[in-house]
């Protein structure tokens, strides 16, 4: 992946940044001035995304901002800004800017941004990529299918729908039936409707005119045109909003679209394969999917069975996947021992190939011995039931409650907390030697989500339930705070009818 430029002439703002994108396994490079940003892309040198401060020693963010649309429009950028006025928000947009970040920022909002962002890029197979990518891998029954109806249809233009559970693969079928296709040569176009906020859609599939509303400073060309000549692949399109259904039909049937504010037909010369996760015949039912749409991309349907059903691939899929890893990191591929591989073959791996590959990846970096055993397998392959992750507090540690009501009462008994002189550090790494002795793992995630589940908890009877002030008190933004109490599973209140549980929303 092409790395995401950070920049600003704060070197906190790129250090936090840098490291909660090296979290996302997002690569970064920081720049603290725009004039090395100009040079890097003027040496050929392209980035997935730009953050970019606003106000900097030398060219503005704002002038770099114009110099990257003019030569780079398909180019996402994030303009952020300690000086959060209309007149900077609005030119951030009217520039082309992708959204308008205000400091301080909340590091998970900043994130989130970003993710979106990325979502949105065009993703262009070159015909060299599609001859060195590698094709999809399978010896069960249901694959020999599946690769069987990939070459039955590889000289056809009919549309395709795909159908299967998230992670099983659907992108990489729809890749194979176009390098495979006469189209092979042209553009591979993916988008993910699901991904794209609902006005924005419209303007990414078909292109808008310039003036065509507040902001559309240039004419842009959508996702049919970038596809000209190729393939479209519309992953998730069980969640395309209903109007648009309704032009993706015009399109499909007569083969012609307008870009937004056009009055000029232009013609679709692209093949459409659909995918998605959902079962679109309980949509049309649900009248969230139009049943004359349904019917047009369900021209030939192929289905892709999660990797449960296929568990005779595991074995094949482990090695290939570990011997990219390696490769890609410049070692020595590992290999699983007969223990290992039993309990990946008992997995139901509910995130499928996908969640395969991952593993493969982290018990590359993580394994510490050639041969993965058993004790190598992160917790939830060796304890898939999830039995014995639920384990007392630490001692000296307060037991917290799993869920809050009404105004948060926690309950701590003063004689279960340690004294002050005797330091909670040292306690603190008492227990966790213990723990390490004992083999209780896994104490990382453990003793995280307690101390995490504390310091919201306590913040929060401090301030009577009042996130906005917690969060203030913490240090945090109050999207972290709530986005902490879903992950901890602290957000229930069945009380909240009775006793208001956040003052801000009184």
């Amino acid at each position: 992946m092409k790395p995401i430029w950070i920049v600003d002439d704060d070197p906190s703002i790129r250090f936090v940044l840098e490291k909660a994108l090296a979290r996302g396994a997002w690569p970064t490079r920081s720049f603290a001035s725009a004039a090395p940003v100009l040079e890097a892309l003027a040496a050929g040198e392209r980035p997935s995304l730009v953050l970019s401060d606003i106000r900097m020693p030398g060219e503005s963010g704002l002038a770099l901002l114009a110099r990257i649309k003019s030569e780079h429009p398909d180019l996402p950028v994030i303009v952020m800004t300690a000086f959060s006025d209309l007149d900077s928000a609005v030119a951030s947009f009217q520039g082309g800017a992708f959204d308008h970040l205000a400091k301080p920022f909340d590091v998970g909002h900043a994130v989130a941004l970003v993710e979106r962002a990325l979502a949105q890029q065009v993703d262009v197979l070159t015909p060299e990529e599609a001859a060195s990518a590698p094709e999809m891998l399978g010896q069960a029954p249901a694959m020999q299918e599946l690769f069987r109806a990939i070459g039955r249809l590889s000289a056809s233009p009919v549309n395709v729908l795909i159908t299967g559970e998230s992670g099983s693969g659907k992108e990489l079928v729809a890749r194979a039936l176009h390098r495979h296709s006469p189209r092979a040569q042209g553009p591979f176009v993916a988008i993910n409707t699901a991904a794209i906020p609902k006005d924005l859609l419209e303007s990414e599939l078909f292109g808008h005119e310039r003036g065509a509303f507040t902001g559309a400073q240039t004419l842009r060309r959508g996702r049919f045109e970038q596809a000209a000549g190729g393939t479209l692949f519309l992953d998730e399109i069980g969640d395309m909003p209903l109007e648009l259904q309704t032009r993706l039909l015009r399109v499909l049937s007569d083969g012609q679209f307008y870009r937004v504010g056009g009055h000029e037909p232009l013609k679709a010369q692209v093949r459409v394969i659909a995918a998605t996760h959902q079962q679109l015949e309980q949509r049309v039912k649900e009248g969230a999917f139009r049943e004359d749409l349904f019917h047009r991309l369900n021209v030939i349907r192929l289905r892709i069975p999660p990797l449960r059903e296929r568990r005779e691939d595991i074995p094949l899929l482990a090695r290939a996947f570990l011997a990219r890893s390696a490769e890609q990191l410049g070692g020595e591929a590992k290999r699983l021992s007969d223990g290992a591989l039993a309990r990946l073959l008992a997995f139901e791996f509910p995130g499928n190939v996908r969640q395969l590959e991952n593993l493969c990846h982290w018990l590359t970096v993580m394994a510490p011995s050639p041969v993965v055993t058993e004790a190598d397998l992160p917790p939830e392959f060796r304890d898939p039931s999830g039995v014995g992750h639920d384990r007392p507090p630490p001692a000296g540690l307060p037991a917290v409650p799993d869920a809050f009501a009404g105004a948060i009462a926690l309950q701590v008994a003063e004689a279960a907390l340690p004294s002050a002189a005797a330091g909670w550090e040292a306690l603190l790494r008492q227990d966790v030697e213990t723990r390490l002795r004992q083999d209780r793992t896994p104490v990382w995630d453990l003793l995280t989500a307690q101390f995490e589940r504390t310091l919201l908890l306590c913040a929060l009877q401090h301030t009577g339930g009042a996130r906005m002030e917690a969060a203030k008190r913490l240090g945090i933004g109050r999207n972290t705070l709530t986005r902490k109490l879903q992950e901890l599973g602290l957000d229930e209140s069945p009380a909240k009818s009775s006793t208001a549980l956040d003052s801000e929303s009184a």
